[in-house]
């Protein structure tokens, strides 16, 4: 697919099921790694991953195009158009857009914790990426003494 086929695609289904003109740029950006799409606030424009249409077909990116214009629809009519709003739920549901997309394989970087903490008192866990002062700073919970676990 191309970018002129993806701009009319957006088109086409901002018009069917939203009623609304789409007047911005629609694009692949290869450079997204862990999300379907992006809705550019300041611009107004919307990114796509085209590895997610490569890879599940054109259901899944059409799923993907109604989620952001969900957010651009409602962004523009000054209304909730963040994901926890009441506005995109009910507008996501109605237009029958994908809440989450599929994940590619190979895109999700796994987290790599080094370090591991414990509460002497209450036994919460702490894991972390980068070694932490175990002098400077205690437990979220109760305030007690961390361990280095490993």
């Amino acid at each position: 697919m191309t970018e002129k086929e993806l701009q009319h695609l957006v088109e086409s289904i901002s018009e069917e099921f939203f009623g609304l003109a789409f007047r911005h740029k629609a694009f692949f950006n290869t450079r997204l790694k862990t999300t379907g799409g992006r809705y550019l606030l300041r611009s107004h424009n919307l990114e796509f991953n085209k590895k997610h249409y490569d890879q599940f077909g054109i259901e899944e990116l059409v799923g993907i195009i109604k989620h952001e214009l969900c957010h651009y629809h409602l962004h523009l009519q000054k209304k909730g158009y963040k994901h926890q709003d009441k506005d995109f739920k009910e507008l996501l549901k109605e237009v029958g857009g994908s809440r989450y997309c599929q994940v590619v394989p190979g895109q999700r970087r796994i987290e790599a914790f080094k370090y591991f903490y414990e509460c002497r008192e209450c036994k919460t866990k702490y894991r972390r990426k980068r070694r932490m002062d175990t002098s400077r700073y205690v437990c979220g919970k109760c305030r007690g003494k961390l361990i280095q676990v490993y």
